[in-house]
């Protein structure tokens, strides 16, 4: 019970990653906030799950909402000692497409606009709204951000994915410097290519693509990203800060 009466939000998560998440942080003793657009996968979740769990649905992109989900939390539960931030999505492309010394396609501004904004702005609303509660409670807390193995290798066809997972890896780094004065500890976690529901739609070709690039020689699942996300938001982690960690069966990015 790792995690015993402690309040532990987690956007996207009613699906994949968060999911898992939210069902381990429950065994181990949390109130479990899930945030997800998601409207009918976070209430099956939830009806699951039972009283130790809420959903909103919160886009996390929109930051009056966001802030209005942090406030109702707070109101209803009088403390946030956990933020998993982690919402996100793909619309993979590449920067432009030749043929012949012809530009034939390119990524959309507006693929790019809104990976950008679910995966990059979605994790400053959500931050910027819970630290300042976290700061005034005084017993510190723990803010957890999904990242990507990308975001350290850089990945083909994903220039929008990989500047805003590397850019949470810039912003962990800078919170961890700013929040640490106040104990909250402020960390990064890197999964490779895990076995979602998203995954699993993939033709069979790409999914045994990502096997043979994967050293472990298989994909990950969501509960292996999920148990890291809980070892880093309980006492076991209480001197690691800024860091990184990637879990990805080893993998490093190619083209």
């Amino acid at each position: 019970m790792r995690l015993q009466d402690r309040v532990c939000i987690i956007t996207g998560g009613a699906a994949g990653i968060g999911a898992a998440t939210a069902r381990i942080f429950a065994q181990e003793g949390a109130q479990v906030v899930i945030g997800d657009v998601n409207e009918n996968a976070g209430s099956q979740l939830v009806a699951e799950l039972g009283n130790q769990a809420a959903f909103y649905k919160v886009d996390v992109v929109n930051r009056q909402h966001v802030q209005a989900w942090i406030d109702d939390v707070i109101a209803r539960y009088g403390r946030i000692d956990v933020l998993i931030n982690n919402a996100g999505i793909t619309r993979d492309g590449l920067l432009v497409r030749v043929k012949d010394g012809e530009l034939v396609k390119q990524m959309p501004e507006e693929d790019f606009d809104l990976v950008v904004a679910v995966n990059l702005k979605g994790v400053f609303n959500c931050t910027q709204a819970v630290a300042p509660y976290m700061i005034k409670q005084g017993h510190g807390g723990a803010i957890i951000n999904a990242s990507s193995v990308v975001g350290i290798y850089g990945n083909f066809g994903q220039t929008n994915y990989v500047a805003t997972k590397a850019g949470v890896i810039g912003m962990t780094r800078v919170w961890a410097r700013e929040l640490g004065k106040y104990g909250i500890r402020v960390n990064a976690v890197a999964p490779g290519f895990i076995l979602t529901e998203m995954v699993q739609k993939m033709p069979p070709h790409i999914l045994t693509m990502m096997q043979e690039r994967t050293p472990l020689g298989r994909l990950g699942q969501p509960e292996e990203v999920a148990r890291v996300y809980l070892w880093l938001a309980s006492d076991e982690a209480s001197f690691v800060h800024g860091a990184v960690i990637s879990v990805d069966g080893g993998i490093v990015m190619g083209t």
